[in-house]
Parts: structure tokens; C-alpha cells; sequence
């Protein structure tokens, strides 16, 4: 099975069936991040608004991000 790379419209896509997973590090207040699987794709979507439509990322593109974060290019964000 090929997986595809074109990115779905995400407002066209049903997110009711997606387990959400945050980091354990975020605490135990609703100001997180969320990473859930849809379609192949990964949703990453704003605790505090689960109604409003997550961002679509490929599994690259999201590999990519976590080896910057992993490499501390994010860190001035903090």
C-alpha cells in the first residue's frame, strides 16, 4: 500500500474517530498541543479550541519538526 503525500482539504475531513495525545510535559491544564492520526496524515490542533479545524501535517513533515525540536531549534521560543 503506497501512502499518499497530497494533503486532504482538513475541513473536509471527520476528526470525531482520532484519539488526541499531548506530551506528558504539558501539564494538566487544556493549553496543549494535540497530535492525533487521520488519513496517514497527522492533525496537530489546539486543546483549547477542539472545535476549530486541525492543521494537516505528512509524517515527514512532522519527523522533521521533532528532530528540530530533538536538536534544540526551537529552544529561543521557550
Amino acid at each position: 500500500m503506497s501512502v499518499s503525500t497530497t494533503k486532504p482539504d482538513p475541513a473536509e475531513l471527520d476528526f470525531s474517530a482520532v484519539t488526541w495525545e499531548k506530551s506528558p510535559f504539558s501539564g494538566g491544564n487544556d493549553n496543549c498541543v494535540e497530535f492525533g492520526v487521520v488519513g496517514g496524515f497527522v492533525a496537530v490542533r489546539d486543546s483549547k479550541r477542539p472545535e476549530q479545524t486541525p492543521l494537516l501535517y505528512t509524517r515527514t513533515e512532522i519527523a522533521a519538526m521533532i528532530a528540530g525540536a530533538k536538536a534544540g531549534a526551537f529552544d529561543h521560543l521557550a
